[in-house]
């Protein structure tokens, strides 16, 4: 599959050839929802305990007479009538994660890259370079030219281009990372996915790695 290169200037910049074994698989929505869900439970924060009876650093002697008082009774101050004193039926701690094949993870993301190609939401230029005038003014100015979308995922390659993550910094629509961390989720919920060649070569050594 032949893809036109562009430069940021929307200028053509010659074609690449897609790996059909990356971006030509035919997506499945089983595979890409259990995907995005693995996803997003292993984002989960744990959940953190309540402190009970035995948590809270209070004296556990018995503080007054059993009788005579005029008071009820009491054997701690830890108990949870009081304040200060731990909590009764608190929160259990809970970690949340769960576990996926790695094959199916891998067909996941050559899913998710084929739906953006097939769907001709895949954009691929030659770099990010923006040749020293690295503004949010000038990048702006470029977006439409180039066929951006209103969400737009901007994947380069070892590392991303420095000029070009200042000038988009303020720019709400673009998500910019390097191809190390391109994931489903992501991927699926920016409606442009923009490519740069290193990012291809770096995918391509990613899954052949």
């Amino acid at each position: 599959m032949k893809v036109k290169v562009q430069t940021l200037d929307a200028k053509a910049d010659g074609d690449v050839q897609l790996n059909a074994d990356i971006f030509g698989v035919e997506p499945r929505e089983d595979i890409l929802h259990r995907v995005v869900t693995w996803q997003l439970i292993n984002r989960r924060a744990p959940a953190r305990a309540t402190r009970e009876r035995s948590d809270v650093a209070r004296t556990g002697a018995k503080f007054g007479r059993q009788k005579g008082s005029g008071n009820a009774r009491h054997g701690s101050r830890r108990a949870p009538i009081f304040v200060g004193g731990g909590k009764a039926h608190g929160a259990r701690a809970r970690t949340f994660s769960s576990s996926l094949n790695k094959k199916i993870r891998t067909l996941g993301l050559k899913m998710a890259l084929s739906s953006k190609a097939k769907d001709g939401k895949l954009i691929v230029v030659s770099d990010l370079d923006m040749n020293g005038d690295a503004k949010t003014k000038a990048l702006s100015a470029k977006l439409d030219k180039l066929g951006f979308g209103k969400t737009n995922l901007v994947v380069d390659g070892e590392a991303v281009n420095v000029g070009f993550a200042r000038a988009s910094a303020n720019i709400p629509s673009i998500n910019l990372m390097p191809a190390a961390g391109a994931n489903v989720y992501d991927i699926l919920r920016h409606e442009t996915l923009v490519i740069t060649r290193a990012g291809l070569e770096k995918l391509e050594a990613r899954f052949n790695g």
